[in-house]
């Protein structure tokens, strides 16, 4: 293509290290990318709104170059549709998404999803309020990764799993009486009586939370229900 030819020549790459970022840049819609190439610094990801890592960091020149090399191929990569989306289609599109030792994630802000696949198994996490920025590979036993967000670190383990349809089947149906019963246990009875001691308040208000944290309860139900039993102290 000889529009990135000329867009490579004019930072100063090779052909090749611009397709290789355009095409880093198209599976983030535009919008961000992390890609892996020795005329770029190495390990390095970039996002819109001026936010730059490479795996060269000392190496400021260099840093420059590449945020103004993703900043003129971005409007060209956003035209094409991300390529090999791996995610949910209902999440929407990702502002961010990368790769690293077998393990790929995208980030959709608008959804408030993180979704990552390893060994071919997709997990879904919640990320409520956090704006993710960064990604590093977290070392241990097992591979995990670990995120950045204006809060501060976030370990992916910390965030709440989604369950997906493939995860986990829908129970079965249960007789009326023991439906009741599992409705019960899983939302607890906020209005029962009118008021409860401090102790009790705060019991449901626990129990809530680990609901919450296991997927049972939806995030509007989470807080409906808190506000209502925070009213009672």
């Amino acid at each position: 293509m000889a529009d990135l030819d000329a867009i490579a020549a004019r930072h100063g790459v090779s052909p090749a290290a611009a397709r290789h970022l355009r095409d880093a840049l198209a599976r983030g819609g535009g919008r961000a990318a992390q890609f892996s190439h020795p005329e770029l610094g190495g390990l390095g990801q970039w996002s819109a709104g001026g936010m730059i890592m490479i795996g060269d960091m000392f190496n400021n020149g260099l840093k420059a170059r590449v945020a103004a090399l993703c900043e003129e191929l971005a409007p060209l990569a956003g035209e094409a549709p991300a390529a090999g989306a791996w995610w949910p289609a209902d999440l929407g599109r990702p502002a961010a998404t990368g790769d690293q030792n077998g393990l790929r994630y995208a980030y959709f802000p608008e959804t408030r999803r993180l979704a990552v696949e390893s060994g071919g198994q997709l997990s879904l996490y919640e990320t409520g309020d956090h704006r993710i920025g960064g990604v590093s590979q977290q070392q241990g036993a097992g591979r995990t990764l670990a995120f950045t967000s204006q809060h501060g670190p976030v370990r992916l383990e910390d965030l709440p799993r989604v369950p997906t349809a493939a995860q986990e089947p829908p129970p079965p149906a249960l007789p009326a009486s023991a439906a009741a019963t599992a409705q019960a246990a899983a939302a607890p009875a906020v209005s029962a009586s009118p008021a409860g001691s401090g102790a009790e308040i705060l019991s449901l208000l626990e129990r809530l939370a680990e609901l919450h944290r296991k997927g049972v309860l939806t995030e509007a139900e989470f807080v409906a229900k808190k506000t209502d039993l925070l009213a009672r102290l």
